[in-house]
């Protein structure tokens, strides 16, 4: 028998087919690459709440965020989704200036929030960081008593004198991020004792507890279970009602459920933003299309 004839046909059909997807997205990647890229979709908005013009990001002499232009509406949910490294929580992480932390990490650009040039040289990341909250990946309570993790926010900012009024708001921020009846028997034991998904909502309940005008959530859910997903979705929707949230996740399911609008980022770029219905069925972008029809990322 030749080496021809003991050749599995099945096998050589799934290795053509292998090599056909590698060149397209070989492709797809070339065309992302392109000098003359310019995002599709609907990018801008009337009276945003944030309003980011020519983003560009780097880590040394790398860039990681090519040239986005993008606004983020006042109380809309926008989902932010790519393959992995392709800069969307570093993009997301611009919002509120945590890149500030990386010593190599520079930001060009405008972004702005309401009219406000966050990257102003004058102004005091602090109280920006009270205005734009964030939620990361993994839930990150703070090794004090689940009260004092609600109400540190409010203490360093010297947002209440009384006694009675950061009751209040430990009480209502755990009561909007759906924890109040869980833990208002044991709000003196402490936060890193509860279960995940617990430890979740009491990030958020720590984060809305300043009055925050803008949520942001680094892939909140990766660490948690379906049932915890599940409420965290809930309160997402619950909180879009006084927040504008911007969320980053991996789950092309979760930005369908949560959204209004979805941003597609692919190798730094932003590729397309529309109205995540939309995205999901009908995208502009043949790289959206690729992306959320499984051929990559």
């Amino acid at each position: 028998m030749t080496i021809l004839e003991a050749t599995n046909p099945v096998d050589t059909a799934e290795t053509a087919a292998k090599d056909t997807i590698k060149m397209k997205e070989a492709d797809l990647n070339e065309a992302a690459t392109e000098s003359d890229h310019k995002t599709v979709g609907d990018c801008f908005v009337e009276n945003p709440k944030f309003s980011v013009r020519d983003a560009n990001v780097y880590y040394g002499d790398k860039q990681a965020v090519f040239d986005v232009s993008l606004d983020i509406g006042e109380n809309e949910v926008i989902a932010m989704i790519g393959p992995s490294g392709c800069g969307k929580s570093t993009f997301l992480r611009c919002l509120n200036r945590m890149n500030d932390t990386i010593d190599i990490c520079r930001v060009e650009g405008k972004i702005e929030l309401d009219g406000m040039d966050i990257y102003d040289s004058r102004l005091d990341v602090v109280p920006l960081r009270a205005r734009v909250g964030m939620v990361f990946q993994k839930p990150n309570p703070f090794p004090k008593s689940i009260y004092d993790n609600v109400a540190y926010g409010p203490k360093i900012h010297g947002l209440v004198s009384r006694r009675v009024d950061l009751d209040e708001i430990v009480e209502t921020s755990l009561r909007r991020a759906g924890l109040w009846d869980e833990v208002k028997d044991r709000l003196n034991q402490p936060g890193t004792g509860l279960s995940g998904g617990q430890q979740q909502r009491l990030c958020i309940a720590r984060t809305i507890a300043v009055s925050p005008e803008v949520i942001l959530m680094d892939e909140p859910c990766s660490a948690l279970d379906p049932i915890a997903t599940a409420r965290i979705e809930e309160l997402i929707a619950e909180l879009s009602e006084n927040f504008t949230i911007c969320i980053v996740t991996h789950s092309m399911q979760q930005a369908a459920r949560v959204s209004k609008r979805t941003a597609y980022f692919h190798m730094g770029k932003l590729m397309e933003v529309n109205e995540t219905q939309k995205v999901f069925t009908n995208p502009d972008h043949e790289l959206t299309e690729a992306y959320i029809t499984g051929r990559f990322g």
